[in-house]
């Protein structure tokens, strides 16, 4: 269980935003709590909840509060995550990364140009809060939606995963997600899982890991496979573990090093 907040807003203006009823509107403009740092932290341990999850909309619209947050949460043991689009200065996010756990960063294409069409923002920053985040430990998730016509050139799914495997990003987990028609895009189609498929391929190919196909329940790359003897792992339905494969970080199979932060229980 996770503890997740947000507030209103957000630095990008993405044209296909599944959230927008709350990232395109100001605080006065929402449904809001009242929820200082030490209270959420509070409240976090009182539902039972092992981690704190800045998501929903974008946290460096409220980072300060973000920051606050999570200090207070890693002082009490509870674990701090940020589902991010990347887009920060270096300095706050190297900052904050002192508290976080791990993160998940959308990588929304790879081309600077779909980039500021799609989203109002630019390709380097995020490229470089990747990089942050993995010279500072902190355990990391790249997804990248793929938009039919927008973000579903394979060359240039090929390019980012050369740029991955060239920047030591060999053994993080890329998640390539369905797009659902939302806010502006209200008539490009759903992804065709094909699609998934040959972008999944792509990066398989390249060398990355673990690659998973979100947004598309019941598949079977919603699980994790060992990527040296292929068996299956980690086998999911959603958000529940069906089994697991793994011994003290080491894959049952072939005693192959799983890279993951894995608990006792």
């Amino acid at each position: 269980m996770s503890f997740s907040i947000a507030t209103a807003g957000c630095n990008l203006a993405c044209l296909n935003c599944q959230n927008w009823e709350i990232s395109r509107k100001s605080p006065n403009e929402t449904r809001n709590i009242e929820l200082f740092p030490e209270k959420a932290v509070e409240e976090a341990l009182k539902n039972g909840c092992d981690s704190i999850a800045f998501t929903y909309t974008e946290p460096t619209v409220f980072y300060e509060y973000a920051f606050d947050t999570a200090r207070l949460a890693k002082a009490r043991g509870v674990k701090n995550l940020l589902i991010s689009n990347g887009f920060i200065n270096e300095k706050p996010l190297m900052d904050l990364s002192k508290y976080l756990d791990a993160a998940n960063i959308d990588l929304k294409s790879f081309s600077e140009a779909t980039y500021h069409e799609l989203t109002g923002g630019r390709l380097k920053p995020i490229l470089n809060t990747l990089k942050i985040l993995k010279a500072e430990g902190v355990w990391l998730e790249i997804t990248r939606l793929i938009i039919p016509g927008r973000t579903d050139d394979m060359d240039n799914i090929r390019e980012m995963c050369e740029w991955l495997i060239l920047n030591g990003f060999a053994d993080t987990p890329m998640h390539f997600t369905r797009f659902y028609p939302f806010h502006k895009l209200p008539d490009v189609p759903y992804t065709p899982f094909e699609t998934l498929e040959m972008a999944r391929n792509i990066a398989v190919n390249s060398g990355i890991q673990y690659v998973y196909s979100g947004n598309v329940p019941g598949n079977y790359a919603e699980n994790t496979y060992c990527p040296v003897c292929k068996e299956k792992l980690i086998e999911r339905q959603g958000y529940n573990i069906l089994s697991m494969n793994i011994n003290d970080g080491l894959c049952k199979f072939c005693n192959t090093k799983i890279t993951g932060v894995w608990g006792s229980g």
